[in-house]
Order: structure tokens, then C-alpha cells, then sequence
């Protein structure tokens, strides 16, 4: 029964799908980051079932990439690209740790998020364009939105956090901090071996294109935030899943032209 609330805890969070709403208490909020990357997995089959009625009907190419753009943001409801937003409003504010952190509170969207949002969209919907969308590459990329939330709530259990307050300092307070951090470190291991039998140089280059945002992730939180927050979890997060996405679609126009 624990296990099923503490699934349910990580999906009524991270996710836009319904699922029973357990009250939150220590014991199903124990291991709740171990349970983030499942959320990775239902991308993921989303995406296999997305794949499979575009082979089924004639959809078109455009349709089909902007389907595959989608799919994440449905599943989480936006709450990642959310936190993507804010801290862009507050790096490009280029303040003080104190101001940047009233920005992240503030609900209102500014000039800097809307136009960061935007060309988001348009990388992310030409790379799926640009991309051909069969077997291995599905497994590549359902194998990347695993890895950005196993490293996400990873840092979560690792990293300082900036403020005694917010949904980040409830999950690490809450958090077994030592098991949570030697399950999804194992886990993130696995998942980067099986990109790497998988796609091969692509699968390296995605693995380390994820861990690269997380080491800058890091860097910026801690000079620019004084630590993380939800905010700038959701920044990480969409930043890993682009640029595995841009190190995907790369690799495979170099496989190309050899």
C-alpha cells in the first residue's frame, strides 16, 4: 500500500495524469523521487503509441513532429515548463540572488519567459521534425525521459537547496536521503549503459549532453539562486530533455553524411 501511495504522491506532483490523491505523509513521501522517473516511462509509451498511429494513418509530417513535441508537456501539465519560464525571467534579470528569487516567486509571466518559451518550441519541434522516428530512436529518447527525472530528483537528494521553504525543501526534508541518492545513481548508470548498447555514439552523446546540464544546473543554482528550488528543477529538466533531443538528431545527420 505504501508503494502505490508513494507512485501516486510522485505521479499527483509531476504529472497532469489523475491518479488517487493519498495524503501526503513521511512514509509515502519517503522514496517519492525514486518513483519521478516513472513519469519518464509514461512519455516514453506515449511516445511508442503516438509512433504507431502514424505508421497506422497518413499523418502528416508536421502533425507527426509537433504530436511528439506535445506528448511531454501533456503528461506533466506544463508544471516543468513552468519552472523553465521563471528562471529564465530571473537569469535574464541579471540581479542579485535576492531579486532573482522574488522573480521566481512571481506569477506573472515576464517579456524574457515568453520569448525563451517560444524558441524553445520551435528547437524542439524542428529536431522532432528532423528526426526519424523508428525503433531505436524511440528507445533513445523514452530512455532520455527517464534519465532527466532520475538525475532531476537526484540533484534533489544531492544538492544544496536555496530556501527552507517550497515543494523541493518538503521532498529532500522528506526524503531518505541516502538510499534516494544510491537508487537513482544506479539507476541514472543503468539507463546511460542501456543508451550507450541502445544508440551507440549517439546514446553516449545524449548521456553526457544529460549530465553536462546537470553539471550546469549545479553551477548556476549555486551562484546565481544561493541553491536549487522547484523552478529550477523544471529548468533543468526541460534543458536535459532539448539538448539529449539536439545530441540525438545531431548524431544521426553525422551517421548520415558519413
Amino acid at each position: 500500500m505504501i508503494l502505490l501511495e508513494t507512485i501516486a504522491v510522485a505521479f499527483a506532483m509531476f504529472s497532469a495524469i489523475p491518479v488517487p490523491q493519498p495524503v501526503w505523509n513521511q512514509k509515502n513521501m519517503r522514496y517519492a523521487m525514486c518513483a519521478f522517473p516513472l513519469v519518464g516511462v509514461v512519455c516514453a509509451l506515449l511516445y511508442l503509441v503516438w509512433a504507431v498511429v502514424c505508421r497506422m494513418w497518413p499523418v502528416p509530417s508536421l502533425l507527426q513532429a509537433a504530436g511528439y513535441c506535445l506528448v511531454p508537456v501533456l503528461v506533466t501539465g506544463g508544471i516543468h515548463l513552468d519552472g523553465y519560464a521563471d528562471t529564465c525571467d530571473a537569469l535574464a534579470s541579471y540581479a542579485d540572488v535576492a531579486k532573482k528569487q522574488e522573480i521566481l516567486k512571481d506569477p506573472h509571466c515576464g517579456a524574457f519567459a515568453l520569448i525563451r518559451v517560444c524558441t524553445y518550441f520551435v528547437a524542439y519541434f524542428a529536431l522532432c521534425a528532423s528526426l526519424e522516428m523508428d525503433r531505436k530512436a524511440l528507445l533513445c529518447l523514452g530512455l532520455g525521459f527517464v534519465l532527466e527525472r532520475t538525475l532531476s530528483g537526484w540533484a534533489v537528494a544531492t544538492f544544496p537547496i536555496a530556501k527552507n521553504t517550497g515543494l523541493v525543501h518538503t521532498f529532500a526534508t522528506s526524503a531518505d536521503k541516502t538510499v534516494v541518492r544510491r537508487f537513482l545513481l544506479v539507476l541514472a548508470i543503468l539507463v546511460c549503459a542501456a543508451l550507450l548498447v541502445i544508440g551507440r555514439v549517439a546514446g553516449v552523446c545524449m548521456a553526457v549532453a544529460a549530465w553536462a546540464v546537470l553539471w550546469r544546473y549545479h553551477t548556476v543554482a549555486q551562484k546565481q539562486f544561493g541553491g536549487i528550488s522547484g523552478d529550477l528543477a523544471g529548468w533543468f529538466l526541460q534543458k536535459a530533455e532539448l539538448w539529449m533531443l539536439a545530441a540525438l538528431v545531431v548524431c544521426r545527420i553525422a551517421e548520415e553524411s558519413i
